[in-house]
């Protein structure tokens, strides 16, 4: 039998706000995001978040209007999923409605380092001298013709 939180969680992903699906496209196709596997309407204990990573126990939470007035709810809410480990970002509905490349900038400014997975010889593997870095050729100089 299921729950009724997840029942309520399921109607959330069906209808998310205008906000939730802007940055839903963003974190699922348009961003790299090394290691962030999100889920939409996630549950977190009692809570259920807007967004979260449990590897990498990051959640996103977008706030509306009605965020103004229960703001000791969601201070008693964010102490909570803290205390089980999780990292909080909040943004308001309208920046990232507004500014998606502010938010985006953020969220990656909050994630861990990426490493470059692209095969790189290392200096020891290459034969002497050839693991130097060198600096950037210079553009060729093409002659003009002589004038006449």
């Amino acid at each position: 039998m299921e729950s009724r939180q997840r029942t309520f969680a399921r109607r959330m992903r069906a209808e998310p706000t205008e906000a939730e699906r802007v940055l839903w496209q963003w974190l699922r196709h348009d961003i790299k995001l090394t290691g962030s596997h999100f889920r939409r309407q996630a549950e977190i204990g009692p809570f259920i978040v807007d967004f979260a990573s449990h590897k990498l126990r990051l959640i996103i939470e977008l706030d509306g209007g009605q965020h103004e007035w229960q703001k000791e709810e969601d201070l008693s809410r964010t102490r909570q999923i803290e205390a089980a480990g999780y990292r909080i970002l909040r943004f308001w509905n309208n920046d990232v409605l507004g500014n998606v490349e502010g938010v985006l900038h953020e969220i990656q400014r909050a994630l861990p380092p990426t490493r470059d997975l692209s095969p790189s010889p290392t200096a020891a593997h290459l034969p002497a001298g050839e693991g130097e870095k060198r600096p950037p050729r210079r553009p060729r100089r093409t002659r003009r013709p002589p004038q006449a």
